[in-house]
């Protein structure tokens, strides 16, 4: 999958684990013991989210990208 949606990747000394938030989805997260692999499961997470709010009737935000902050 190649998603257009911001995925932000961080480390969590409390989670010791990489997290990967995607920001214009609500709730959708990921982690994983590499940046790699916490890409990797915040692509699927997306697609998970998506197929999750088509099946609820909900609406699904349009990729922004990189978001801006003023």
């Amino acid at each position: 999958m190649n998603s257009k949606y911001e995925i932000i990747i961080y480390w969590s000394h409390e989670d010791n684990a990489y997290i990967a938030e995607i920001p214009e989805l609500p709730g959708a997260m990921a982690d994983g013991a590499s940046d790699q692999e916490a890409f990797r499961h915040a692509e699927i997470v997306i697609q998970e989210w998506i197929e999750t709010a088509q099946n609820m009737g909900r609406s699904i935000p349009e990729p922004r990208g990189k978001l801006m902050y003023v």
